[in-house]
C-alpha cells in the first residue's frame, strides 16, 4: 500500500471503529506499513489522537528504523507495533497492519479472563474466522515486550485487541472478535 492510501485506509478504519463503539476517546491506535518503493516503514496514529476524527495529513511516518519522519508525535505504543510487524513477518512476509482498539468489550474480558485463552471456544464463527486469542502478559506500553511471539490476534489486559495480518482481512477479524466478545459478555450475564 502507498502512503497516501495508508493514510486514507487509517482514517477510514478509524472512523469505523469509533462509530461502532470499539474504540472511545482517544484509546487505540493503528499502524500500516507502507512500500518499499516508498521508502518502506510505516504511517500511524499519532498519541492522543481520537480513532473518529483522524486527519489524513497529522498521522505519523515513521521510517524503516523506526525514527519518525513526519506528522504529529508517534504514539508510545509505536515499539510494540514494531516488534509485532517484526516478529509477524518471520511467519508472513505479507504483515501489512496493525491495530490495538484498547475495546472496553476486549479489556473487560481479558480482566477476567484466566488461563492462556481469552474465551474458549464458543462459536464456529470464532473458531474459524478469530482462532486462537491467547492472553499475552501486560507490559509498560512502549516498551515493545509481549509481542515477542506471532499472534494474529492477542489480548493484553487493558490494552485490547492487539494484531498483526493483511490489512483488510485484520479489519474484519477486529470487527469479528469485538461482536464475539459482546456476546460472551452477554451470556455470562
Amino acid at each position: 500500500m502507498n502512503e497516501t492510501q495508508a493514510r486514507a485506509e487509517i482514517c477510514r478504519v478509524g472512523q469505523s471503529l469509533f462509530s461502532r463503539g470499539y474504540v472511545h476517546a482517544t484509546a487505540g491506535n493503528i499502524s500500516v506499513r507502507v512500500d518499499e518503493a516508498e521508502g518502506d516503514g510505516l504511517v500511524m496514529t499519532p498519541t492522543d489522537a481520537c480513532l473518529g476524527f483522524l486527519d489524513p495529513a497529522r498521522l505519523s511516518r515513521i521510517d524503516a528504523r523506526g525514527r519518525q519522519t513526519g506528522g504529529y508525535t508517534v504514539s508510545k505504543i509505536l515499539a510494540l507495533h514494531r516488534t509485532i510487524y517484526a516478529t509477524a513477518r518471520a511467519f508472513d512476509p505479507a504483515t501489512a497492519c496493525a491495530i490495538d482498539t484498547h475495546s472496553i468489550h476486549c479489556v473487560a474480558a481479558s480482566l477476567d479472563a484466566t488461563g492462556s485463552e481469552l474465551l474458549p471456544a464458543l462459536t464456529p464463527c470464532l473458531i474459524m474466522k478469530v482462532g486462537h486469542v491467547p492472553l499475552i502478559p501486560y507490559q509498560r506500553p512502549g516498551s515493545g515486550a509481549g509481542a515477542n511471539t506471532y499472534l494474529r490476534v492477542g489480548m493484553v489486559p487493558a490494552l485490547g485487541t492487539v494484531s498483526a495480518h493483511f490489512y483488510n482481512g485484520l479489519v474484519w477479524l477486529t470487527n469479528t472478535l469485538q461482536v464475539l466478545l459482546i456476546m460472551y459478555i452477554y451470556a455470562r450475564r
